[in-house]
C-alpha cells in the first residue's frame, strides 16, 4: 500500500472508531526497531492498539496481516505499555478496509 492510501486508510478508520466512541490517543507509534502500531486508541477501561489494512477485497486485506507482522505489532504493544507505564486492560485489533466496508476485528492474536 502506498503512503498516501495508507493515510487515507488511517483517516477513515480514525473517522470509524471516534464514530464508536473510541478516543483516539496516539497515531503512527514508532516503537524503534520493534515496528509501528497505526492507531492507539481506548474505549472505555481498554486500550485498543490496531492496524490498519486497506485493498480492493477483504480477503488481500487480511492476508496482509502474516504472523511476522502481528509479532512486530504485539512486541511494539509491549513496548509502549512499557515505557507509558500502563496497568490497564488491551488488545490488539485490526481494521479491514475496503472499498464497500470498514470493518474492527478485535483481539486479532485470538484469530
Amino acid at each position: 500500500m502506498s503512503r498516501d492510501k495508507g493515510e487515507i486508510a488511517e483517516k477513515k478508520a480514525i473517522s470509524f472508531l471516534e464514530d464508536l466512541n473510541f478516543k483516539i490517543i496516539e497515531t503512527n507509534f514508532y516503537a524503534k526497531k520493534l515496528g509501528e502500531i497505526d492507531i492507539i486508541a481506548k474505549k472505555n477501561q481498554t486500550y485498543h492498539f490496531i492496524e490498519v489494512k486497506s485493498a480492493l477485497d477483504y480477503e488481500t486485506a487480511i492476508n496482509n496481516i502474516t504472523k511476522s507482522k502481528l509479532s512486530k505489532i504485539k512486541r511494539s504493544t509491549e513496548y509502549y505499555i512499557q515505557i507509558k507505564q500502563l496497568n490497564t486492560e488491551y488488545c490488539i485489533d485490526a481494521i479491514i478496509i475496503t472499498d464497500e466496508n470498514i470493518e474492527l476485528i478485535e483481539n486479532i492474536t485470538l484469530q
